[in-house]
Protein backbone atom coordinates (compact mmCIF):
# COMPACT_ATOMS: atom_id res chain seq x y z
CA UNK A 1 0.00 0.00 0.00
CA UNK A 2 2.77 2.26 1.03
CA UNK A 3 5.03 1.70 -2.38
CA UNK A 4 1.66 1.94 -4.45
CA UNK A 5 0.97 5.76 -3.05
CA UNK A 6 4.95 6.67 -3.61
CA UNK A 7 4.41 5.74 -7.14
CA UNK A 8 1.15 7.85 -7.26
CA UNK A 9 3.17 11.05 -5.74
CA UNK A 10 6.34 10.03 -7.75
CA UNK A 11 3.77 9.93 -11.06
CA UNK A 12 2.13 13.68 -9.90
CA UNK A 13 5.55 14.99 -9.02
CA UNK A 14 7.60 14.29 -12.24
CA UNK A 15 4.29 14.45 -14.83
CA UNK A 16 5.45 16.19 -17.69
CA UNK A 17 3.41 19.57 -17.30
CA UNK A 18 5.23 19.72 -14.10
CA UNK A 19 8.06 22.35 -14.12
CA UNK A 20 10.22 19.35 -11.91
CA UNK A 21 10.08 17.18 -14.95
CA UNK A 22 10.72 20.06 -17.38
CA UNK A 23 13.53 20.93 -15.67
CA UNK A 24 14.75 16.77 -15.52
CA UNK A 25 14.55 16.80 -19.64
CA UNK A 26 16.16 20.20 -19.97
CA UNK A 27 19.02 18.85 -17.92
CA UNK A 28 19.21 15.78 -19.48
CA UNK A 29 19.42 17.11 -22.84
CA UNK A 30 22.20 19.47 -21.90
CA UNK A 31 24.40 16.61 -19.91
CA UNK A 32 23.67 14.39 -23.68
CA UNK A 33 24.33 17.24 -25.72
CA UNK A 34 27.81 17.74 -23.50
CA UNK A 35 28.94 14.18 -23.97
CA UNK A 36 28.65 14.56 -27.88
CA UNK A 37 31.89 14.57 -29.99
CA UNK A 38 32.53 17.66 -30.93
CA UNK A 39 33.05 17.21 -34.40
CA UNK A 40 29.27 16.09 -34.25
CA UNK A 41 28.25 19.32 -33.01
CA UNK A 42 29.51 21.46 -35.68
CA UNK A 43 32.33 22.22 -38.61
CA UNK A 44 35.93 22.98 -36.41
CA UNK A 45 35.51 26.78 -37.45
CA UNK A 46 31.89 26.97 -36.56
CA UNK A 47 32.42 25.01 -33.27
CA UNK A 48 35.69 26.83 -32.14
CA UNK A 49 34.06 29.97 -32.01
CA UNK A 50 35.46 33.41 -30.00
CA UNK A 51 34.01 31.86 -26.67
CA UNK A 52 34.63 28.30 -27.14
CA UNK A 53 38.21 29.32 -28.15
CA UNK A 54 38.78 31.40 -25.25
CA UNK A 55 37.50 28.70 -22.76
CA UNK A 56 39.44 25.71 -24.21
CA UNK A 57 42.68 28.05 -24.28
CA UNK A 58 41.83 29.21 -20.68
CA UNK A 59 40.93 25.83 -18.82
CA UNK A 60 43.69 24.80 -16.92
CA UNK A 61 42.98 20.92 -17.21
CA UNK A 62 42.47 21.19 -20.96
CA UNK A 63 46.25 23.24 -20.96
CA UNK A 64 47.73 20.58 -19.13
CA UNK A 65 46.39 17.59 -21.55
CA UNK A 66 47.24 19.01 -24.25
CA UNK A 67 50.79 20.06 -22.92
CA UNK A 68 51.29 16.45 -22.44
CA UNK A 69 50.68 14.98 -25.76
CA UNK A 70 52.37 17.46 -27.43
CA UNK A 71 55.62 16.77 -25.89
CA UNK A 72 54.98 13.25 -26.24
CA UNK A 73 54.53 13.71 -30.32
CA UNK A 74 57.66 15.35 -29.97
CA UNK A 75 59.24 12.54 -28.32
CA UNK A 76 57.47 10.25 -30.80
CA UNK A 77 59.19 12.40 -33.85
CA UNK A 78 62.72 11.70 -32.54
CA UNK A 79 64.62 14.66 -33.69
CA UNK A 80 68.11 15.07 -33.35
CA UNK A 81 69.11 16.55 -29.88
CA UNK A 82 70.84 19.88 -29.82
CA UNK A 83 69.75 20.89 -33.09
CA UNK A 84 66.85 23.23 -34.02
CA UNK A 85 64.61 21.51 -36.26
CA UNK A 86 61.40 23.28 -38.31
CA UNK A 87 58.09 21.40 -37.70
CA UNK A 88 54.63 22.14 -39.42
CA UNK A 89 51.55 22.16 -36.52
CA UNK A 90 48.81 21.03 -37.94
CA UNK A 91 45.07 22.36 -36.17
CA UNK A 92 47.52 24.44 -33.80
CA UNK A 93 44.71 26.13 -32.48
CA UNK A 94 46.09 28.85 -29.64
CA UNK A 95 49.50 27.51 -29.87
CA UNK A 96 49.52 25.29 -26.96
CA UNK A 97 51.29 22.82 -28.73
CA UNK A 98 53.41 25.10 -30.31
CA UNK A 99 54.78 26.47 -26.86
CA UNK A 100 55.81 22.96 -26.43
CA UNK A 101 57.90 23.13 -29.71
CA UNK A 102 59.15 26.40 -28.82
CA UNK A 103 60.39 25.13 -25.19
CA UNK A 104 62.66 22.57 -26.79
CA UNK A 105 64.34 25.02 -29.44
CA UNK A 106 62.53 24.27 -32.27
CA UNK A 107 60.77 26.17 -34.89
CA UNK A 108 57.74 26.41 -36.35
CA UNK A 109 54.69 26.85 -38.33
CA UNK A 110 50.78 26.27 -37.33
CA UNK A 111 48.02 26.03 -39.30
CA UNK A 112 44.40 25.98 -38.76
CA UNK A 113 40.80 26.25 -39.72
CA UNK A 114 39.47 28.27 -37.12
CA UNK A 115 40.06 32.14 -36.95
CA UNK A 116 38.97 32.19 -33.38
CA UNK A 117 41.77 29.92 -32.26
CA UNK A 118 44.61 31.92 -34.65
CA UNK A 119 43.36 35.32 -33.21
CA UNK A 120 43.76 33.97 -29.80
CA UNK A 121 47.57 32.49 -30.76
CA UNK A 122 48.62 36.22 -32.08
CA UNK A 123 47.20 38.01 -28.92
CA UNK A 124 49.52 35.22 -26.87
CA UNK A 125 52.17 36.34 -28.99
CA UNK A 126 53.54 32.61 -29.80
CA UNK A 127 57.12 32.51 -31.44
CA UNK A 128 55.72 30.62 -34.36
CA UNK A 129 54.09 31.75 -37.62
CA UNK A 130 50.33 30.81 -37.83
CA UNK A 131 48.52 30.50 -40.89
CA UNK A 132 44.20 29.95 -41.41
CA UNK A 133 44.03 26.66 -43.55
CA UNK A 134 41.84 23.89 -44.10
CA UNK A 135 43.97 20.85 -43.81
CA UNK A 136 41.45 18.74 -46.03
CA UNK A 137 42.31 21.55 -49.06
CA UNK A 138 46.01 20.32 -49.24
CA UNK A 139 49.58 21.87 -48.19
CA UNK A 140 50.73 24.22 -49.93
CA UNK A 141 54.20 24.53 -48.92
CA UNK A 142 57.06 24.09 -51.05
CA UNK A 143 58.29 20.55 -51.30
CA UNK A 144 60.93 19.34 -48.16
CA UNK A 145 60.26 22.36 -46.41
CA UNK A 146 59.78 20.71 -42.89
CA UNK A 147 61.96 17.91 -40.75
CA UNK A 148 58.82 17.00 -39.28
CA UNK A 149 55.11 17.19 -38.49
CA UNK A 150 53.22 17.18 -35.16
CA UNK A 151 49.07 16.98 -34.60
CA UNK A 152 47.21 17.12 -31.75
CA UNK A 153 43.35 16.22 -31.53
CA UNK A 154 42.81 17.37 -35.39
CA UNK A 155 43.13 14.76 -37.44
CA UNK A 156 39.69 12.80 -36.86
CA UNK A 157 37.92 15.62 -38.02
CA UNK A 158 39.13 15.53 -41.77
CA UNK A 159 36.67 12.49 -41.72
CA UNK A 160 33.30 14.22 -40.99
CA UNK A 161 31.65 15.19 -44.37
CA UNK A 162 30.54 19.56 -43.42
CA UNK A 163 29.31 20.48 -46.44
CA UNK A 164 28.38 19.11 -49.78
CA UNK A 165 31.55 19.00 -51.55
CA UNK A 166 33.65 16.79 -48.72
CA UNK A 167 34.31 13.62 -49.05
CA UNK A 168 36.35 12.29 -46.54
CA UNK A 169 38.52 9.82 -48.26
CA UNK A 170 39.23 12.34 -51.29
CA UNK A 171 40.15 14.85 -48.35
CA UNK A 172 41.95 12.50 -46.44
CA UNK A 173 44.25 11.36 -49.59
CA UNK A 174 44.65 14.73 -50.38
CA UNK A 175 46.08 16.25 -47.02
CA UNK A 176 48.72 13.01 -46.54
CA UNK A 177 49.90 13.62 -50.20
CA UNK A 178 50.70 17.23 -50.07
CA UNK A 179 52.20 16.69 -46.52
CA UNK A 180 54.22 13.79 -47.87
CA UNK A 181 55.62 16.33 -50.62
CA UNK A 182 56.32 19.18 -47.67
CA UNK A 183 58.42 16.86 -45.65
CA UNK A 184 61.91 16.08 -45.75
CA UNK A 185 62.76 12.65 -46.86
CA UNK A 186 63.75 10.68 -44.23
CA UNK A 187 61.36 13.22 -41.96
CA UNK A 188 58.31 11.57 -39.89
CA UNK A 189 54.90 13.12 -38.81
CA UNK A 190 52.78 12.48 -35.51
CA UNK A 191 49.10 12.47 -35.50
CA UNK A 192 47.23 12.12 -31.43
CA UNK A 193 43.94 11.58 -32.46
CA UNK A 194 40.72 10.11 -31.32
CA UNK A 195 39.33 8.26 -34.27
CA UNK A 196 35.19 7.29 -33.65
CA UNK A 197 35.51 3.86 -34.38
CA UNK A 198 37.61 0.85 -36.10
CA UNK A 199 36.53 1.98 -39.31
CA UNK A 200 37.24 5.54 -39.08
CA UNK A 201 41.14 4.22 -38.38
CA UNK A 202 41.23 2.04 -41.50
CA UNK A 203 40.15 4.80 -43.45
CA UNK A 204 42.76 7.47 -42.56
CA UNK A 205 45.58 4.52 -42.59
CA UNK A 206 44.88 3.05 -45.99
CA UNK A 207 44.76 6.76 -47.15
CA UNK A 208 47.94 7.67 -45.80
CA UNK A 209 49.83 4.46 -47.21
CA UNK A 210 48.00 5.25 -50.67
CA UNK A 211 50.02 8.82 -50.19
CA UNK A 212 52.76 6.69 -50.18
CA UNK A 213 53.50 7.04 -45.94
CA UNK A 214 55.05 4.06 -43.98
CA UNK A 215 54.66 3.95 -40.29
CA UNK A 216 51.75 2.39 -37.95
CA UNK A 217 49.74 3.31 -34.76
CA UNK A 218 51.14 3.36 -30.93
CA UNK A 219 48.94 3.36 -28.22
CA UNK A 220 49.96 4.53 -24.80
CA UNK A 221 48.51 2.90 -21.98
CA UNK A 222 46.13 0.60 -23.73
CA UNK A 223 44.29 -0.54 -20.96
CA UNK A 224 43.63 3.07 -19.29
CA UNK A 225 40.04 4.16 -20.22
CA UNK A 226 41.32 7.64 -19.34
CA UNK A 227 45.00 7.82 -20.16
CA UNK A 228 44.89 6.03 -23.22
CA UNK A 229 46.30 8.02 -25.99
CA UNK A 230 46.51 6.80 -30.48
CA UNK A 231 49.65 8.10 -31.86
CA UNK A 232 50.12 7.63 -35.49
CA UNK A 233 53.29 7.61 -36.32
CA UNK A 234 54.10 8.33 -40.41
CA UNK A 235 57.42 8.15 -41.93
CA UNK A 236 58.11 10.10 -45.26
CA UNK A 237 60.62 8.10 -47.93
CA UNK A 238 61.55 5.11 -45.03
CA UNK A 239 60.87 1.70 -46.22
CA UNK A 240 60.50 -0.24 -43.49
CA UNK A 241 60.26 1.96 -40.21
CA UNK A 242 60.99 0.92 -36.37
CA UNK A 243 58.14 1.95 -34.33
CA UNK A 244 58.61 3.71 -30.95
CA UNK A 245 57.59 1.85 -27.66
CA UNK A 246 54.18 2.70 -26.33
CA UNK A 247 53.96 3.72 -22.83
CA UNK A 248 52.48 2.15 -20.03
CA UNK A 249 52.47 -1.20 -21.58
CA UNK A 250 54.76 -3.09 -18.76
CA UNK A 251 55.38 -7.16 -19.36
CA UNK A 252 51.75 -7.67 -20.27
CA UNK A 253 50.94 -10.27 -22.99
CA UNK A 254 47.66 -10.11 -25.69
CA UNK A 255 47.72 -6.08 -25.29
CA UNK A 256 48.03 -4.82 -28.92
CA UNK A 257 49.79 -1.39 -28.79
CA UNK A 258 51.86 -1.34 -31.89
CA UNK A 259 50.18 -1.65 -35.75
CA UNK A 260 52.73 -0.95 -38.58
CA UNK A 261 52.07 -0.89 -42.09
CA UNK A 262 54.55 -0.84 -44.80
CA UNK A 263 55.19 0.42 -48.84
CA UNK A 264 54.89 -3.12 -50.38
CA UNK A 265 52.15 -2.70 -53.27
CA UNK A 266 48.88 -4.28 -52.02
CA UNK A 267 45.87 -4.44 -53.63
CA UNK A 268 41.99 -3.80 -52.14
CA UNK A 269 39.38 -3.54 -53.73
CA UNK A 270 38.49 -0.64 -51.22
CA UNK A 271 41.83 1.30 -51.41
CA UNK A 272 40.38 4.67 -52.54
CA UNK A 273 38.00 4.83 -50.04
CA UNK A 274 34.78 3.78 -52.14
CA UNK A 275 32.42 0.78 -51.76
CA UNK A 276 32.32 -1.87 -54.23
CA UNK A 277 29.80 -0.76 -56.64
CA UNK A 278 26.46 -2.53 -56.53
CA UNK A 279 27.71 -4.07 -53.22
CA UNK A 280 25.26 -3.23 -50.05
CA UNK A 281 27.65 -0.53 -48.83
CA UNK A 282 27.16 1.07 -52.38
CA UNK A 283 23.76 0.89 -52.07
CA UNK A 284 23.26 2.11 -48.93
CA UNK A 285 25.55 5.11 -49.60
CA UNK A 286 23.55 6.01 -52.61
CA UNK A 287 20.32 5.84 -51.04
CA UNK A 288 21.23 8.12 -48.05
CA UNK A 289 22.64 10.39 -50.45
CA UNK A 290 19.66 11.03 -52.28
CA UNK A 291 17.59 11.16 -49.13
CA UNK A 292 19.89 14.14 -48.06
CA UNK A 293 19.28 15.70 -51.36
CA UNK A 294 15.91 15.25 -51.33
CA UNK A 295 15.36 13.18 -54.51
CA UNK A 296 12.55 11.82 -54.41
CA UNK A 297 10.93 9.06 -52.37
CA UNK A 298 13.78 6.73 -51.13
CA UNK A 299 12.67 3.11 -50.03
CA UNK A 300 14.12 2.36 -46.30
CA UNK A 301 16.80 0.31 -45.53
CA UNK A 302 16.07 -3.45 -44.97
CA UNK A 303 17.08 -7.01 -44.55
CA UNK A 304 16.85 -7.08 -48.33
CA UNK A 305 18.65 -4.48 -49.24
CA UNK A 306 21.38 -5.39 -51.50
CA UNK A 307 20.79 -8.28 -51.59
CA UNK A 308 21.20 -10.63 -54.91
CA UNK A 309 17.96 -11.75 -56.58
CA UNK A 310 17.69 -15.61 -57.68
CA UNK A 311 16.54 -14.31 -61.62
CA UNK A 312 13.61 -16.81 -61.22
CA UNK A 313 10.90 -15.55 -63.88
CA UNK A 314 7.53 -15.03 -61.91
Amino acid sequence: MFLRKLTYLSSKLISKRSPNFQNIRRQYRLTMASNRRPEHTAPPEIFYNDDEARKYTSNTRMIEIQMTMSERAIELLALPEDTPSFILDIGCGSGLSGEALTEQGHHWVGMDISSSMLDIAIEREVDGDVCLADMGQGMFFKPGTFDGAISISALQWLCNADKKSHHPPKRLYKFFCTLYGALRRGSKAVFQFYPENPSQLELITSQAMRAGFTGGLVVDFPNSTRAKKMFLCLFAGVSNPTLPKALGTGNQRGVATQASFTDSRMRYRNMKGKSVKKSREWIKEKKERRRRQGKGEVRPDSKYTGRKRSGKAF
